[in-house]
Order: C-alpha cells, then sequence, then structure tokens
C-alpha cells in the first residue's frame, strides 16, 4: 500500500515542473496548476482528512479516491489544454491528498505494535518513490536512435537503450508519459485497496471540538518559540520546493547534460540517502540537540543550491544529491520530533498539523507561485537561464533562515532526546520526552 502511494507522487511530481512550458502555458496558469497540491494539503488539514476519516471506511475511500483520482492523472498525458489540465489536475490533488493520512490511518488501525512496526511500513514510501523512478529509464528513451545503432546481443542492446535517453523538447514531449504511469499504479492500488483489511469510520464523540482543532492550533503562536519553528519551516519548505521546481529542468539542460531517461533516477538518489540519514538521526540529535541538528539540516539546502551555482559537473551535481537526505532528515522529520516531544498528547496533534500547513501547505504554495516565475521571467532571457543568479535565491534564503532560528529559536525548557521520565512541556502540561 505504502509502495504504491508514493510511487503515484514520485512519479509525476519531479517531471511537471519542466513538462508545463512545453505546453506553452504562461508561468501565472504553470502556478495555478502547481498549487492545486498544496492547496489540498492545506484544505486536507482543515476539513477533508477528518471528514474521510469520520465516514467512510478507509479502504473504501482509498479505492474510490484511487480509481477517480487516477483517471484523472492518467488523463493528464493526453490532454493539452489549460483548463482541462487545470480541472485534472486539482481533482486528483484533491482526492489523493487525504489518502496520505487515510494510509497512515489504516496501518495504526492493524498493527499489534504501531512503535515498532509503522516505520518499517512507512519505509515502503521512500521505496515507491524511489521505485517511481525507474521505469522511465526505458520510457524516456530515443528509440529511433536505438533502432539505428547495430548492437551486438541483448547486453549491448541493453547499453544502447541506457544511454540513448532523450534531451530537449523531445523529453518534453515525452514527459506525458509519467502521468501515464502515475495513473496506471493508482488504478492498481485503487484495486488493490478492496483486500486491504476493513477499518471503519471514527465517529467523533458527543462534545468534542475536534472540528475547531484548526483554533488550537493557531492558538500555539502565541509561543514565540513556537511561532519562530513555524515561519522557519515555512520559509525551509519553500527552499525544498525550490529544489524541485529547478533541478530537473537543470538537471537536463546544456548546463549540466544528464540524459533525459536518467534525471529522475538521479534525484531519487535524495531519496536513497534519506534513508540512510534517518538511520542516524536519532544519534544526531543526542549529540547536537535540537536547534543545531535543525540548522544543519537548513544548511544543507544552502550548500546544494551552492554547489548548482558555482559547480555544474555532472559528476558533482550528481554526488551532492545525497544533501537530500540531510536536509529533509535533520530538519523537517526533526521538527515532527521536536513536536511530538515538546507538546502534551491533547494539543500535540493541532501541533502537527500546524506544521504541515507550513511544510505541505503554505511553503510549497509560495514556492509554486513564484518559482515559475523567477525560471521564466527573471532568471531566462532569449532562452538562456542564468542558473547561478537563480539558485543563489534559494542559497541566500536558506542561510537566512538558518541565522533566523539560531538567533531567535529559543524554546523555553530544553527535552532530552533519548528516552526518559515525564518532564514538564513547555505550555505547563506534562509532555513525554522522547
Amino acid at each position: 500500500m505504502m509502495v504504491l502511494e508514493f510511487f503515484i507522487w514520485g512519479a509525476w511530481l519531479p517531471p511537471i515542473f519542466n513538462y508545463l512550458p512545453s505546453l506553452k502555458f504562461t508561468p501565472g496558469q504553470q502556478s495555478l496548476i502547481l498549487i492545486a497540491f498544496p492547496v489540498a494539503a492545506i484544505v486536507g488539514m482543515f476539513f477533508s482528512n477528518q471528514f474521510a476519516d469520520r465516514n467512510f471506511a478507509a479502504e473504501k475511500f482509498l479505492a474510490f479516491s484511487h480509481l477517480v483520482g487516477g483517471l484523472a492523472i492518467l488523463s493528464l498525458g493526453f490532454v493539452h489544454e489549460y483548463l482541462p489540465f487545470l480541472i485534472l489536475m486539482w481533482i486528483h490533488c484533491l482526492l489523493f491528498v487525504p489518502t496520505m493520512s487515510i494510509t497512515n490511518s489504516i496501518a495504526f488501525a492493524n498493527m499489534k505494535d504501531a512503535q515498532r512496526e509503522f516505520g518499517l511500513v512507512r519505509m515502503g514510501g521512500t521505496f515507491g518513490w524511489i521505485l517511481a523512478a525507474w521505469p522511465f529509464t526505458f520510457i524516456l528513451v530515443d528509440w529511433a536512435k536505438v533502432n539505428a545503432t547495430k548492437t551486438d546481443g541483448f547486453v549491448g542492446w541493453l547499453g544502447t537503450v541506457l544511454g540513448s535517453g532523450l534531451t530537449g523538447e523531445a523529453l518534453r514531449d515525452a514527459t506525458k508519459w509519467t502521468f501515464v504511469v502515475a495513473g496506471v499504479a493508482a488504478l492498481v492500488l485503487s484495486a488493490f485497496s478492496l483486500t486491504l483489511p476493513h477499518t471503519p469510520p471514527k465517529k467523533a464523540h458527543a462534545g468534542t471540538a475536534e472540528g475547531l482543532a484548526w483554533l488550537e492550533a493557531a492558538r500555539l503562536l502565541t509561543q514565540p518559540f513556537v511561532l519562530v519553528l513555524w515561519l522557519v519551516a515555512l520559509v525551509d519548505s519553500f527552499v525544498h520546493n525550490c529544489y524541485f521546481n529547478w533541478t530537473y529542468g537543470f538537471l537536463g539542460s546544456k548546463a549540466v547534460g544528464i540524459p533525459g531517461n536518467w534525471i529522475q533516477p538521479v534525484m531519487s538518489i535524495g531519496q536513497v540517502a534519506e534513508l540512510s540519514t534517518m538511520a542516524i538521526l536519532g544519534v544526531t540529535l543526542k549529540k547536537l540537540g535540537w536547534r543545531t541538528t535543525m540548522i544543519v539540516g537548513i544548511l544543507g539546502h544552502a550548500a546544494r543550491f551552492a554547489t548548482y551555482a558555482f559547480v555544474p559537473s555532472p559528476a558533482v551535481i550528481v554526488a551532492v544529491q545525497i544533501m537530500h537526505g540531510i536536509c529533509y532528515a535533520f530538519f523537517f522529520a526533526t521538527v515532527y520530533i521536536f513536536v511530538d516531544a515538546y507538546f502534551p498528547k491533547d494539543v500535540r496533534t493541532s501541533a502537527q498539523g500546524l506544521f504541515n500547513v507550513a511544510i505541505l501547505g503554505a511553503g510549497a504554495l509560495v514556492a509554486n507561485f513564484v518559482c515559475p516565475w523567477l525560471l521564466q521571467s527573471v532568471f531566462t532571457h532569449d532562452g538562456v537561464t542564468d542558473y547561478r543568479s537563480l539558485f543563489l535565491v534559494p542559497t541566500f534564503v536558506a542561510l537566512c533562515a538558518a541565522v533566523a532560528l539560531a538567533l531567535l529559536f529559543h524554546p523555553p525548557k530544553q527535552v532530552e532526546v533519548d528516552e526518559g521520565a515525564q518532564e514538564e512541556g513547555p505550555i505547563g502540561v506534562t509532555a513525554p520526552a522522547h
């Protein structure tokens, strides 16, 4: 379930930023398409996740969402007009985003020991994202070149295929197949969902105020350290989404020259690195503490974009993809662990939702509005992109965020990173340490 869930997202997300300009959509039109996912994430935090959880059996909702959403994303491979493309993308995202929570609900409801088992199950999502990159080593291929090349046996033919990736306009046109692959995976997951254990809806208890949980979350921002961390998370999410907006096109550009069929596998190095980095995150937190670990994660973005700007060597650019693990685990994963450790149980869900709005919603929303405009209108002239100046923007923003966190993030009481006794939470209620 988790492998397929994140396979769908990983198949279409990295290439779409480079694909939309080929359809002759304006930067503004591209932004309205790209904000579908972050807007759906925000809607999901406040409404659709809870609505689905309370009113539908989880496995049936999963099957329905991936059936309709899968047909929508599959259709994008054959649609080139702006309005139908926009509508189909919004349909897919509004149905897909709630399933990210629903899959978690199914997993938790059917585990004997969620604390021990969920990490392994959720790791399937990372593997799914990695696996989504590899079909395109055979799809985004210049088959005319392959057929015109004389090869000696299967090994020779395979080497020719792997070395004949599409480039330029041909690559952009063939990117439509990423939507087809994502759609097929969604339809497979729709059918597979009907085989999952029955997970009935969770009815709200009488007298609960879950519908106003967002008000409870918003009140947390009155704590200065929460406000600082939330704003830094939003800024770091913006920088993180600059990576997804620009990296695919940069890798395939003349400046780097990665063949089209290898761009997504190269980007998947980041997810492989994420697995290994997550494995050492606990030790790192214990050695460095919350703030320093988060600062290292933010500086990982600055280092990666600075490398893009000043060392556009293919070998170096491929190698620096491993920074994704540091960027994700040392900041985003650490933020979620910090919230779990620092807040009492009765407000912890609201706090996690608050930071999800910044990380999955608002930060991505800003990036998907700004990034197409920066790339196509500010730093590209006469068909030539000034990548150095472009990448210095997120480099500078990341450095500012790291400085802000270092100077302004002062939680009232440090929570130990390792397991231990209960400690007084920062808002006056006992919170468990992790």
